[in-house]
């Protein structure tokens, strides 16, 4: 399985649609809220959600729904990155609420080669996450710097840093060596 790509497999206008997708609990919303010192209560207060919104239930912490949608990105398009260098956008365009699953895609919208290294070059990317009735609840754009396979060819190839399994008394090592 890919995890990431280099900056050569990278094409204009291709659309990666990530999977699978993930269902928000209430228990991951109030988790992710109380985490991050988010006390809202239109994200952890039910009777308040019911009783004073426009919405009638709490609707799931937005950075919560971009972090879901940034990480199913990882596989597809930052899984070899050297750098996130830009969040240069970000939309909640419609409320994701607890029992919600979310579906994700990115659109790789433009690339262009380093200017002051050679060995790597830069993805702007534009991610859409939508729920299971197909509405798109959020969408942002991104700029990453992604390696060229001339640096991972330097450090290792595919999954630098990987270590090779060492026979001991456990584990004589692959079998019939």
């Amino acid at each position: 399985m890919q995890f990431g790509r280099s900056y050569e497999e990278f094409e204009v206008g291709a659309t990666y649609k990530h999977w699978p997708g993930k269902t928000v609990t209430e228990y991951d919303d109030h988790l992710f809220c109380l985490l991050t010192m988010n006390h809202h209560p239109l994200h952890l207060d039910s009777h308040y959600a019911e009783e004073t919104t426009q919405f009638g239930k709490n609707v799931v912490v937005g950075n919560y729904v971009y972090s879901i949608l940034l990480g199913m990105s990882v596989p597809d398009i930052s899984g070899k990155a050297i750098a996130n260098l830009e969040i240069e956008s970000l939309r909640h365009v419609a409320p994701t609420f607890h029992g919600d699953t979310l579906y994700g895609e990115t659109t790789v919208l433009d690339k262009w080669e380093s200017t002051s290294k050679d060995d790597r070059g830069v993805v702007h990317v534009e991610t859409i996450g939508y729920n299971q009735d197909g509405k798109v609840v959020c969408l942002f754009r991104r700029k990453v710097m992604v390696p060229k396979e001339n640096y991972l060819e330097a450090r290792g190839g595919e999954q630098p840093g990987r270590p090779v399994p060492q026979p001991d008394k456990n584990w004589p090592g692959p079998a019939g060596e």
